[in-house]
Order: structure tokens, then C-alpha cells, then sequence
């Protein structure tokens, strides 16, 4: 793709479009036939605590975020819901991240590896959870790919879980607490949930890639294992978007094992 879009380029320069039209033919087909992995699916760890709920998620819709760029096929987006989350609407226009449940909300470890990737530079902007800013949202995160998958993943961090990474994104500026090449353990605090690159509120990405670069990389398939959906302990899955789940962590599994499921029927906020 990167090669015929090149080509097409030089075309203005005198090469002849033909090179850059069958660059991009072949590059379709060989996309479209063979670019999506095919795997099963990773088990790791949830990477937040507490009451969350998604609001993209590979469960309903496959690409996810609408697109397979950026190692974004699979993407899990999570906001707070803990009934103080506000509500999409005409006024205001926007608010501070401060007004959101999930922001600088701790970040954990999905599981044990090496950090690759650390990126801390996107500030926290205020939230587009408004009718007028979702509509010019769509400029705004096209200015903002300029800027390359920070400018769309907001502060990161990507993890070398043994031949896979996961990328966490969207963190708050400032509270990322590791670097690269630091070994991390399956629910150490990682970083602080913040409002960087293109979100519409404080929220936390979760994906898994096949690279370390999110540029270049394929999404691959993942579920959670325990530590989530407390009547049944042993699940292995994603959140379902709109329907809000109790995250315990790995770790505090059984102290709620024996507690009914909680589904917050019409609770859902749809921002």
C-alpha cells in the first residue's frame, strides 16, 4: 500500500500512473485476501478495576473502531460508569476531564512482559461529548492522523507480552510510571486513565498487535480471563458495548465468586 501510494505521487513527477494504479490493485487484493490475521484469541488480563463499561468492542462489531489501521481491528475502548459519568448533550459543549469517572483511574498490567513503547507527549484535552463537537470530531481526528497513531492513540504504552504487544492508549499525560525495556508484571500499575488523542471522553484502549509499531501492525484477537463477571469466575471473553461489568482483577477473584452477576439493566449511557 505504502509503495503504490509513493507511485502514485511520482505520477506528478512524470512516472506513469499505471505503476501506482497496479501497485494499489495488487495491494487491495493481497489486503483483502490475506492482510486480516487469522488466530485464536489471547488471554489476558482486564486492565482497569471498578465499574467500566465499552464502548467499542470486537464482541458486536469487527473492525471495531471502524478500521483496521493502526493494529485497531480487535480494539476495546472502556469508559467509568459509575453513575456520574455525564450524559451526551447539546450544553455544554465541553467539559474538563475531571468531570468523567475514568480519568486518572489506575491502568494495570494485562500481563507479564517487556516494555517496548512508551509515548507521553499528547496533553489531555477536554471531552467532545456534545452534539456540535462529535459532528466536527471528524475533522479534528483527521487533522489529528497527521501526526501519526500517537496522534490518534493519544500517550501509550506498548508491551511485549512474548511475540505479541498490547497496547494501552489514551493515558493521562505525566502518569505513565514505566520506560522501556522495564519488565512488568500481570497487574502492576502502569500509568493513570487520561483524555489524549482521539477520544471523546476519558477513557482506556486496550489492543493487541502483531508489531511493537502500531504504524505497521495487524490487530490481533484477544478475550479477558478471570477477573470480570463474577458469577461465573471461569469466563473467558470481551465486554459487551453499552452493558456496564464489575472488574475485580485477576487477583480478588474468588472473594466474589460467590455474588450474582450484576447487569445494570437501563443504566446504559450511550455517548
Amino acid at each position: 500500500m505504502g509503495l503504490a501510494m509513493v507511485a502514485l505521487l511520482a505520477g506528478y513527477l512524470g512516472l506513469s500512473w499505471w505503476v501506482g494504479g497496479v501497485l494499489l490493485a495488487v495491494a487491495l487484493v493481497v489486503h483483502l485476501r490475506w492482510g486480516t490475521p487469522r488466530c485464536a484469541p489471547r488471554v489476558l488480563a482486564p486492565p482497569v478495576r471498578g465499574r467500566w463499561m465499552a464502548l467499542t468492542s470486537p464482541v458486536d462489531h469487527v473492525p471495531s473502531q471502524g478500521t483496521h489501521a493502526y493494529g485497531q481491528t480487535h480494539a476495546l475502548g472502556l469508559v467509568a460508569e459509575d453513575g456520574t459519568r455525564p450524559d451526551i448533550a447539546w450544553r455544554p459543549l465541553s467539559r474538563p476531564p475531571q468531570d468523567f469517572p475514568a480519568f486518572d483511574m489506575v491502568v494495570y498490567a494485562p500481563a507479564a512482559g517487556t516494555v517496548v513503547r512508551v509515548h507521553d507527549r499528547q496533553r489531555d484535552h477536554r471531552s467532545r461529548n456534545s452534539w456540535p463537537w462529535l459532528i466536527g470530531s471528524v475533522l479534528e481526528n483527521s487533522l489529528r492522523e497527521l501526526k501519526g497513531p500517537a496522534g490518534l492513540l493519544g500517550n501509550h504504552v506498548v508491551i511485549d507480552v512474548g511475540g505479541t504487544y498490547v497496547l494501552l492508549g489514551h493515558l493521562r499525560r505525566g502518569s505513565i510510571l514505566v520506560t522501556n525495556g522495564d519488565r512488568v508484571r500481570a497487574g502492576q500499575p502502569l500509568a493513570r486513565c487520561g483524555n489524549s488523542g482521539a477520544c471523546t471522553e476519558p477513557q482506556v484502549r486496550m489492543q493487541l498487535m502483531d508489531l511493537s509499531h502500531p504504524l505497521m501492525a495487524a490487530g490481533l484477537p484477544f478475550v479477558w480471563g478471570s477477573g470480570w463477571k463474577s458469577a461465573d469466575p471461569g469466563f473467558e471473553g470481551l465486554p459487551e458495548t453499552w452493558r456496564p461489568v464489575e472488574i475485580t482483577g485477576p487477583d480478588v477473584i474468588s472473594a466474589v465468586q460467590a455474588g450474582p452477576m450484576r447487569d445494570y439493566p437501563g443504566e446504559v449511557r450511550r455517548t
